[in-house]
């Protein structure tokens, strides 16, 4: 346990912020999952779909601070890779 004020109003922060950044990485890979499983059955449609809600979802982590953009910039090219072979 902190023995100092400030120590414990850092305890208090870093918790808040780790609930934060899990809340915003679990949503992003839920988002990227369910556009790599429509890639996978070959629904271009409801890949596409999904794909822009994925992007979304990881332009406003980026944003947050919860990701970095190189990082989003990787996961968004995966997806659309995926979703280009489907429709070729």
């Amino acid at each position: 346990m902190p023995n100092k004020k400030s120590a414990e109003r850092r305890v208090r922060i870093a918790e808040r912020n780790r609930l934060y950044n899990k809340y915003w990485t679990s949503r992003c890979k839920t988002a990227v999952k369910r556009v790599l499983e429509a890639a996978e059955s070959g629904n271009a449609e409801e890949a596409a779909k999904s794909f822009n809600a994925a992007q979304s979802v990881i332009d406003k982590a980026v944003v947050k601070g919860v990701m970095h953009r190189n990082t989003a910039a990787r996961r968004k090219e995966l997806m659309s890779r995926r979703i280009k072979a489907i429709k070729a």
